[in-house]
Parts: C-alpha cells; structure tokens; sequence
C-alpha cells in the first residue's frame, strides 16, 4: 500500500512539476534557468511579468478572441454532433453506413493536409480572413464528436423514440424532449474534450488572421515571442506569464467538473 501512495505520489509530481514550473517563472524578476530556478528567493518574485505581457499583447483582448473562437466551436461541435449522431444513430435511410465510414475515414486525415485547400476556400472564395467566423468554420463539425453521440443514442432504449413516434412527436421534438435530457454526461464530456483544441489552436488562427485585434492568445504569445520579446526585461517570465493565463481557463475548467468528467470516462469505459 505505501510503495502504491509512493508510486502515485512521484507520478503526480513529474506531472504537476512543469505546471509549477510555468507559475514560479512567471513571477521572477529574473531568470533563473537551472534548477534552483525552481525555488527562488522570496524578493525575486513580482506580478511584472504579467504587466508586461499584459501592455505587449493586450491580454482582455486576446482572451476573448480565444473565448469566441473556442465558444463557436464548441457550440457547433454540440450542434452538429448532436444532429448527426441522432440521425445516424435512429434514423433509418440509404447510404447511412457510407455516412458513418466516411465520418471514420476523415477522423484519419491530418489537419494539416487540409490546411491549404481549406484556406483557399476560405480566404479567397469566401473572404473570411481575418474574421472569427473564417477562424470557427474549420472546427465547426467534430466527426469525434458525431461518433461519441452517435455512440450514447444507440445506448438508449429503442422503445422509447418508437412510444414517442407513436404519440406524434416529430424527430426533433423527440430529439429535444427525450434524447438529449438522457445523453447529458455526453454533452458535458464532448465539451471537456473538445475545450482544449480550439483553445490551444495555433496554426489556423495564424493563418486566418493578420489583425493584432482578432487574434487568440495562442497566436499572440507566438508574435510576442518573435517580434518584441528581445527588448523585454524579461522575456522568459514575460512569456510564462502569458503562458500562465492561456492553461489557467482549462485547468479552471477540468478542476470544476473533474468529477463528473471521470466518473463519465468510467461509466463509458465500463459500458464499453
């Protein structure tokens, strides 16, 4: 029992450490790189290092840029995967087989190789450069999470869309009234998962956007860190800082909800 306390305990440790790390380096007035770097002495902490990032990147502005672009996502993520789960999971019509293996086949496919097509399509056929609408498109349809929602409606009891076709209810109606109140711990799941990715998204907000204005906090920090980082006092503090505010939102997030989102994953596994 104590070497498993022990083993659990060194595991959480080299996780938790980099975390650490980020805050103590973000608060020193100097830079310390080598280990002792680690515990610095008390008149070597301050807050400028958020001030300064904060007058660089603006960092109110860049937030809400990660919100909106992350919100949008994840609003069409639900929606769609919520739509297309149900009807793949309930609905009965030729070629929805195809449908599900294409939906599989495209969960292979990297983003990357799609960047280019998908950037020609959007800046220069729809002209949404620099647009939070040109931003979201991309990650707008999650096949993941059509796949994970298409999973749960199968659990569900046949019996009961059949009573409630019965009594007239439309597909819709049936969708809103009784399927999505029992895939609720779904719904909270694809949320929790899907956060991180438009949260941290880099290269698409790079590209789509050159206004300063509309830009997210991932790709501000990367503008900062190539363009005026070098007359910074200090810019390794500067940068964790800024890298401080980007994960405390996910942190916030999973520490809120984290007993829900595990006994979620435990069920599901358990189901599986």
């Amino acid at each position: 029992m104590k070497l498993r306390f022990v083993t659990l305990l060194l595991g959480a440790f080299v996780f938790l450490f980099p975390f650490y790390y980020m805050l103590i380096g973000s608060l020193q007035a100097e830079p310390d790189p080598s280990v002792g770097g680690a515990f610095p002495r008390p008149d070597n902490l301050t807050g400028r290092n958020y001030a300064e990032i904060d007058a660089a990147i603006n960092l109110g502005r860049t937030l809400i840029n990660s919100g909106v672009f992350t919100g949008g996502v994840l609003l069409g993520t639900l929606v769609g995967g919520v739509l297309a789960g149900y009807a793949l999971a309930r609905l009965r019509f030729r070629g929805r087989g195809a449908v599900f293996n294409l939906m599989l086949l495209v969960q292979v496919v990297p983003f990357q190789l799609l960047t280019i097509p998908l950037y020609v399509l959007i800046v220069r056929n729809y002209g949404l450069a620099d647009s939070y609408l040109g931003m979201i498109l991309p990650f707008a349809i999650n096949s993941t999470a059509v796949f994970v929602f298409r999973q749960y409606f199968l659990l569900l009891p046949a019996e009961l869309f059949d009573a409630a076709r019965v009594d007239g209810a439309s597909e819709l109606r049936i969708l809103w009234s009784v399927a999505i109140p029992l895939v609720k711990p779904a719904l909270l799941t694809g949320v929790l998962l899907t956060f991180i990715g438009p949260w941290n998204e880099f290269l698409w907000p790079f590209l789509i956007t050159k206004q300063q204005d509309l830009q997210p906090l991932a790709v501000a920090l990367s503008n900062y860190l190539t363009t005026v980082s070098a007359r910074a006092a200090n810019p390794f503090g500067a940068v964790l800082a800024g890298a401080c505010v980007l994960a405390a939102p996910a942190v916030g997030l999973f520490i809120i909800f984290q007993r829900q989102f595990i006994s979620q994953s435990i069920e599901s596994g358990v189901k599986g």
